[in-house]
């Protein structure tokens, strides 16, 4: 499996976020163009911690919850847990000293083949095994 960019939870939050039309307007622009071009990718880590936030802290209805889950995340979701997966987190949290969650993050990136990994809550610019951390609400 290979896909171009692969998206953070923060890009699907953002598209919940009634405070921030820049940050709404930028996430639904990536979204948009990874289902439409089948260029970006996620975790089952960001389906469950979208699904986490937008229904807790954001009050989302189990309907707007159910929509984000069949339009967005079911269809790009394709890294799954694997022992692999662990086990790469854990050397990456080792080397870089990232949580434990953003070095899952890193790892499904990678085990999806991805060149670019959107992320605001990693260093931008920063180069990890072929992947570039890109911040999409910078500047």
């Amino acid at each position: 499996m290979s896909v171009e960019n692969f998206l953070d939870t923060n890009i699907f939050v953002y598209l919940f976020d009634e405070t921030d039309a820049d940050k709404r307007a930028r996430a639904e622009q990536l979204v948009q163009q990874a289902l439409e071009n089948e260029t970006g990718c996620i975790s089952y880590q960001v389906v469950q911690e979208t699904m986490n936030i937008i229904t807790r802290k954001l009050n989302a209805t189990p309907e707007k919850a159910r929509q984000m889950l069949d339009y967005a995340l079911i269809p790009l979701w394709r890294v799954n847990p694997t022992r692999t997966l662990y086990q790469r987190g854990l050397d990456l949290q080792t080397r870089y000293k990232f949580s434990f969650y953003d070095s899952l993050i890193v790892a499904a990136a990678l085990d999806a083949g991805c060149k670019t990994l959107y992320s605001e809550d990693l260093q931008h610019g920063q180069h990890i095994e072929g992947i570039v951390i890109t911040n999409p609400f910078k500047g």
